[in-house]
């Protein structure tokens, strides 16, 4: 439910709505731009990894071993990276649209070249990565409410990475790793930006 595809939905939905200041893109485009976050850095890329396993190419769509996650995440890496190039293109947006994108996708090439030695958990980088957006917010803009997405995503950091360990899909270190990670590259990525 929580999958990794949806971190970046999450950080985009908390940039153009939660803190109005944190952007100057025009009201009338924050909707128009979420929906285009969603679908290509969500469904598109989800449609494309359902496709893999239908085909036969990956055997689960849990990715379990190592050498399933590949194909998947470079899939994935390609989408995010052309959200961002054509966010990039659009000279007319704010900025922070194109390279908070970027940040974003510098985290999963980052986890997907991790995955050429080793199996990191993709859950959690998402999640730390959320949670290092989340405080770099609510350190910069001070009318953002932080209590309620803090908590929120602390929580289900907590689920998940139980759950991923309950599950036997990942190692205590994997997801450790995993979260700080995530949290590292986007709580100095979103401070660039945000410089």
């Amino acid at each position: 439910m929580f999958q990794p595809l949806l971190m970046p939905a999450l950080v985009f939905g908390l940039l153009l709505f939660a803190v109005p200041e944190s952007t100057s893109l025009p009201e009338e485009f924050k909707t128009q731009i979420f929906y285009l976050i969603v679908l290509s850095t969500l469904l598109i890329p989800m449609i494309t990894i359902i496709g893999l396993r239908l085909s036969g190419m990956v055997k689960s769509l849990h990715l379990p071993q190592k050498q399933d996650r590949l194909v998947p995440f470079i899939i994935t890496n390609i989408y995010f990276i052309l959200t961002t190039y054509f966010l990039y293109q659009k000279s007319e947006l704010d900025p922070i649209l194109w390279k908070g994108m970027a940040v974003i996708s510098f985290s999963v090439l980052a986890l997907t070249i991790v995955t050429l030695f080793w199996k990191m958990s993709a859950h959690m980088t998402g999640l730390g990565g959320l949670l290092g957006v989340i405080l770099i917010m609510s350190k910069l803009f001070p009318t953002f409410n932080e209590l309620y997405p803090l908590l929120l995503t602390i929580v289900l950091s907590g689920a998940v990475a139980s759950s991923r360990l309950y599950l036997d899909a990942h190692k205590p270190l994997e997801v450790y790793a995993g979260f700080l990670s995530g949290f590292l590259i986007c709580w100095f990525g979103f401070s660039w930006i945000w410089a």
